[in-house]
């Protein structure tokens, strides 16, 4: 059972969060975080999705999502509130970007099966031309991102929409190309993309991703080489 720390002045807490995110190691990070009062960490966090340091950035993200995860099993409701929160920072209404939104939302949903069965479908429609399509690239990859965590997570939840991913894996973007490689190797694929990844094999050009909460340096071509083991006709 985590032994949990009593609430702490706004300031000082944001301080708090900042040290622990700034530790190399995202699990220890998140465990410290989910000590802290739940529902007053949610906005530091928040505020640290806009940090320029990646490792601030994405231990905020990762902790987001235990927090968020722990928040529905003891007060489903607020954990909704984060949650709408997170999608209205995606609404074109809200005047801002929405950075860490949509890798947040997968983080979550990833973190929480409940959570995961009722907003699953908001994040796939930002991917859908006939949904919420978000066409900023810099946000799709982060779409993407949180996409391919459910699906590991969750593939039930991603499979049916896989043929969303036909646009991403013919981009110019290297980072969404090798973001719909990486989340089609959750699951099995239909043949309209079995063909497109296999087009991919060659493909040299590295990137950076944060996977299992550590910051990877790969090639789309592993990332295809690795997804291949889940497509068993191919």
């Amino acid at each position: 059972m985590v032994k949990r720390i009593g609430k702490i002045g706004g300031r000082k807490l944001k301080k708090t969060v900042f040290h622990i995110l700034s530790q190399n190691n995202c699990d220890h990070a998140v465990n410290e975080i989910v000590r802290l009062p739940l529902k007053q960490v949610v906005n530091p966090l928040f505020s640290f999705f806009y940090s320029s340091e990646e490792i601030i950035r994405w231990h905020a993200i990762a902790a987001m999502g235990a927090v968020v995860a722990r928040l529905a099993d003891q007060d489903t409701e607020s954990a909704r509130v984060v949650m709408r929160r997170l999608t209205w920072n995606l609404n074109d209404e809200s005047g801002g970007i929405g950075w860490g939104s949509p890798e947040a939302l997968g983080e979550i949903m990833a973190c929480s099966h409940r959570l995961a069965e009722e907003y699953h479908f908001l994040l796939l429609s930002y991917i859908n031309p006939d949904g919420n399509f978000i066409e900023y690239e810099m946000l799709q990859r982060g779409v993407l991102w949180g996409l391919g965590r459910l699906a590991y997570a969750r593939p039930e939840l991603v499979r049916q929409a896989s043929s969303l991913l036909i646009p991403y894996l013919q981009s110019r973007d290297a980072y969404l190309r090798g973001l719909a490689v990486w989340i089609s190797g959750a699951f099995e694929v239909p043949d309209e993309l079995r063909s497109l990844l296999a087009s991919l094999t060659a493909d040299s050009t590295a990137i950076i991703l944060f996977l299992d909460r550590e910051f990877v340096k790969i090639s789309i071509s592993r990332l295809v080489t690795l997804a291949k083991p889940k497509n068993k006709s191919s």
